[in-house]
């Protein structure tokens, strides 16, 4: 049975989205930079009684992710959802950052997030179902955080290019847009926040909607 694959598995959004698939008894694998991450995660998802695979992997490194996506699709088929939720969040302003630095930031912003996608779209689309789910952020951007800033702005553009190319060949892309400081209890509750990401991934292509914002 195909599941859901989460990239960036850590507290906030990523743990709980992972959490609202599981209660779906959709199996689920969680990936992170971090074996203890993923093994936290994994630990969170246990009531649920699903299938898990907890995989550390760098969402920088091409090789690696795709490694570690080879391992999930062996293990539990193609994925019905892909989440990308990593992203390196700093504070930094105009001219702060070395060009190699914003390189860096961009490999896990953007380039991870069309690293996965173009992993399993091809199987996606053959299949003829899937959901490929971003977390997005920065709706305007902010000079406090210039790379984040950039990088979801490229994200937002990606998911615009894979909705264009998969839509017709029954793949849903769309963004979950983050106005604010995820934080339980609050106004960005990452439990409220998973609720977009299940809700996109089961809606029929006449709903299909390219960008959701929380915020």
């Amino acid at each position: 049975m195909s599941g859901a694959v989460v990239i960036g598995a850590g507290p906030g959004i990523g743990r709980a989205v992972a959490q609202r698939f599981a209660r779906e008894g959709l199996p689920v694998a969680v990936l992170a930079r971090r074996q203890e991450t993923v093994d936290d995660a994994a630990a969170a998802l246990a009531p649920a009684g699903v299938p898990v695979l907890a995989l550390a992997a760098d969402a920088r490194d091409e090789r690696d992710l795709r490694a570690a996506l080879d391992a999930v699709v062996e293990a539990h088929g193609v994925p019905a959802a892909l989440v990308y939720n990593a992203a390196l969040v700093r504070p930094d302003a105009p001219g702060e950052l070395s060009a190699a630095e914003h390189v860096d930031a961009w490999r896990v912003n953007v380039l991870g997030a069309y690293t996965a996608a173009a992993h399993v779209a091809r199987q996606m689309a053959a299949r003829g179902t899937g959901s490929i789910l971003l977390t997005g952020g920065m709706p305007e951007p902010v000079a406090a955080y210039t790379s984040l800033s950039l990088g979801k702005a490229g994200l937002r553009t990606l998911a615009a290019l894979l909705h264009e190319h998969l839509g017709p060949r029954g793949v849903h892309v769309a963004t979950v847009t983050v106005g604010g400081y995820v934080e339980p209890g609050g106004d960005y509750d990452p439990d409220d926040i998973a609720e977009h990401y299940w809700r996109l991934h089961v809606q029929r292509p006449e709903q299909w909607e390219l960008e959701v914002r929380h915020g």
